[in-house]
């Protein structure tokens, strides 16, 4: 779906939907929001959703059901062993990616977990074009390593490239030159690079990547949780699928691909996850860990009144006006900050609006954690939560020193037909003042550290006064009221 035009202004996005069902916000009197971030230990993931006025920490889980998702859940098949809902869910996934094979699980993670568990031995590597946190952690915990073959300029925050997510083909042919095609567990595409600002990878670029895995009898696996909007884009900047269906798309990526995962969390609307797999053999031998880890094969985990949504989820990601809602929201937010002249990932990619920490809080260094810093900022300053996605996302080296991240950012979800624009003009206000005061902000330290993920449950404190400082100045502006 273009964006709409009007008479006597520049397009803006719209809501291709009417609102039905409503929840309530609350935005906090910013002394109190300082309060709660002190409890919080300056880590959003640790805030209560009660305290948190815009909630763009992720689009996982949190999208809006439609009024035919939520009444297809009153038909769900309650049975523990057999339930057609689980038939109707894989009918519908052979439908739309050709796959006969499903396995079900409770989310992405869980795919991932299971994948790396089967496929991945000590030594071996695994290619990608970016990592994500989960599937990094889990390949590494099993003793394997991550190679991350993006091309260089995916890691340029400011460009005008379509596809900032495909892999360097060069990189791939030197990397299994080293490596050997037997010590690589398998290729791993994602659709929509979460943490490198939601870029796409282009559907040429899947395909020679593919062949060349193929080549030399590799596994290729996509990630598909985020493919909504990679579909987007590959409909509106690849010349050669414009004339493409969705659907049509689908198919033509799906086909390139030995196992396709996914988090319903995000592709679907609803709350799941699968593995999609072609081949019998390798389908067999994961059926175990189905029911070892995640349920029985047909629920896997999920609840099956999610599973009827997630049905209808599917099929409305086919339609062009569905899936066109959130990059265009996301554009529409990058392109006004960025004039703003606010440093913004560009262009606009999916699931979110990406800061670019690094260069807003320059000042900061970078063991000092500049992102989880500026998101910690944006909550005091707005009652907004982002997620850090930079060098706190990461692990420690092996020696404990920092792994600094190539690219350090504040990701800025917009969770499919949630906010409204008046929502977004809101979000764009208050990340412009921020940036005009950004000299305020200081760095941050752990008080609590956890080895794997950290960036969930770890606690961090100020390394000065700055947060108070900061507030000082927006009651200035604003008053203690907001």
């Amino acid at each position: 779906m273009p964006e709409i035009k009007f008479y006597n202004r520049a397009p803006v996005p719209m809501e291709m939907h009417k609102v039905k069902i409503v929840q309530k916000l609350t935005l906090l009197p910013v002394k109190e929001r300082l309060q709660k971030m002190y409890e919080a230990g300056f880590n959003t993931f640790l805030l209560h959703n009660k305290d948190i006025f815009m909630d763009m920490l992720t689009d996982s889980g949190v999208n809006a059901m439609s009024d035919n998702m939520q009444a297809a859940m009153l038909r769900a098949d309650d049975a523990y062993a057999g339930s057609e809902t689980f038939y109707r869910m894989q009918q519908k996934l052979e439908e739309i990616f050709g796959i006969s094979y499903l396995l079900p699980t409770h989310q992405g993670r869980a795919c991932e977990h299971i994948l790396s568990q089967h496929l991945v031995k000590p030594g071996n590597c695994v290619i990608m074009n970016y990592h994500f946190t989960t599937s990094k952690a889990h390949i590494t915990r099993l003793g394997g390593h991550v190679e991350e073959l993006v091309k260089d300029e995916g890691l340029v925050t400011k460009s005008n490239l379509p596809f900032k997510g495909n892999i360097d083909l060069d990189k791939v042919r030197a990397c299994i030159a080293k490596e050997g095609a037997d010590n690589i567990a398998y290729m791993r595409l994602e659709a929509g690079t979460n943490l490198i600002g939601g870029q796409p990878i282009s559907y040429e670029n899947m395909k020679a990547a593919t062949e060349i895995a193929k080549e030399h009898g590799i596994l290729t696996v996509l990630d598909a949780s985020l493919l909504q909007d990679n579909l987007y884009f590959i409909k509106t900047r690849e010349d050669s699928m414009k004339d493409k269906t969705v659907a049509q798309i689908t198919r033509m990526v799906a086909d390139l691909f030995d196992v396709i995962y996914f988090s319903a969390r995000k592709f679907g609307f609803a709350r799941g996850g699968g593995i999609l797999v072609r081949d019998e053999t390798l389908f067999h031998e994961m059926e175990d860990y189905i029911t070892m880890f995640e349920g029985f094969l047909t629920y896997g985990g999920m609840s099956v009144k999610e599973m009827e949504a997630m049905i209808v989820g599917f099929e409305e990601t086919m339609d062009l006006d569905v899936i066109s809602q959130g990059p265009q929201f996301i554009a529409h937010c990058v392109r006004e900050l960025d004039r703003l002249g606010v440093p913004m990932v560009t262009p606009g990619g999916g699931l979110g609006a990406h800061i670019d920490a690094r260069e807003v809080v320059s000042h900061i260094p970078a063991e000092q954690y500049p992102a989880g810093s500026l998101v910690a900022a944006l909550y005091l300053c707005g009652g907004i939560r982002g997620m850090e996605r930079g060098t706190l996302s990461e692990e420690r080296n092996p020696d404990g020193t920092e792994h600094i991240a190539s690219v350090e950012m504040v990701r800025l979800a917009f969770p499919r037909r949630v906010f409204t624009l008046s929502q977004t003009e809101y979000v764009i206000d208050r990340v412009k003042w921020l940036y005009d005061h950004r000299h305020l902000i200081g760095g941050l330290r752990f008080v609590h550290e956890p080895k794997t993920l950290r960036f969930f449950t770890g606690k961090l404190e100020p390394v000065s006064d700055w947060p108070e400082k900061l507030m000082e100045a927006y009651i200035a502006d604003f008053g203690a009221d907001q």
